[in-house]
């Protein structure tokens, strides 16, 4: 099993950015448009944005 990591991403209706679990177990919302970024989808959230980069620990 790999090591799960946090993603930086980026809105692709309104180009917030944010930060997320690539593992999220819920619905994940833009917090200024409330668009879904990421759905829960077995082990890796399926994402539904634009991916950035990686969060170094």
């Amino acid at each position: 099993m790999s090591e799960s990591r946090f993603l930086r991403i980026k809105c692709t209706d309104c180009g917030n950015e944010q930060v997320i679990f690539e593992r999220a177990s819920t619905v994940i919302r833009c917090l200024v448009c409330d668009k879904i970024l990421a759905e829960p989808k077995g082990c890796i959230a399926d994402i539904k944005a634009e991916k950035l980069d990686v969060v170094d620990k």
